[in-house]
């Protein structure tokens, strides 16, 4: 019974990470077309960053396809399950690697400041963070069970990433209003860095969980 909920629940996180794939490529396509129709640097640079979620939310979702077709193949005599953990200790990862290079373009601009197009910036955050709150609304939830051996880490993953990215819009907008009408300029690469920190917490915190499973860690 548990083996066969199982199953549904990565059915059903296969088909909510397509929708968000959708959503991801349509976002950066018009992103992407846009900047370069008006010069948005802004724009642009977002456009490109949504490209590497699709890549990591690709990565999930092939790993669901693989799961499906090796499901009862020799090859997997234990199962297909490290396949998604596999994947989901990759797109950890690329996590971390964000949240890295977050934290130094942050420390990059707090010592050598950039003028900010503050209008133009706050409409991409806006436009980044609606769209990653509706990926959140599809995704909510359907990584968690009961049994933590049976946790899809592999959606997991994938939901981090666009929290990630969401709370990065967050605190984008609160410090470019601030930075806007306070003229204070350096809160925006602190606000940065703090983002950049949870951010490499978030992708340790998978790893570490990833690992245990990989290499049947007590």
């Amino acid at each position: 019974m548990g083996h066969h909920h199982n199953r549904e629940v990565t059915q059903e996180n296969e088909k909510k990470t397509l929708w968000v794939i959708i959503f991801t490529v349509i976002t950066m396509i018009a992103e992407i077309a846009c900047g370069y129709i008006t010069h948005s640097m802004a724009l642009l640079a977002d456009g490109y960053h949504m490209g590497t979620h699709a890549l990591a939310l690709g990565l999930t979702f092939l790993a669901y396809v693989l799961i499906r077709k090796f499901k009862d193949s020799p090859l997997f005599p234990n199962g297909t399950e490290k396949i998604g953990v596999l994947t989901a200790y990759t797109s950890s990862l690329f996590l971390g690697f964000t949240g890295i290079w977050i934290l130094f373009e942050a420390v990059s601009r707090l010592i050598h400041p950039l003028q900010i197009e503050f209008n133009e910036a706050i409409l991409v955050a806006v436009i980044g963070l609606t769209v990653n709150a509706a990926c959140i609304l599809i995704m909510n939830g359907s990584h968690k069970h009961a049994d933590e051996e049976k946790e899809d880490y592999n959606f997991k993953a994938a939901y981090y990433h666009i929290l990630a990215d969401a709370l990065t819009s967050i605190l984008a907008i609160a410090a470019l209003i601030i930075g806007k009408y306070f003229n204070i300029v350096y809160f925006d690469p602190i606000v940065g860095m703090f983002g950049g920190i949870l951010i490499i917490k978030w992708a340790i915190g998978l790893i570490k969980h990833t690992v245990r499973i990989l290499t049947d860690m007590k």
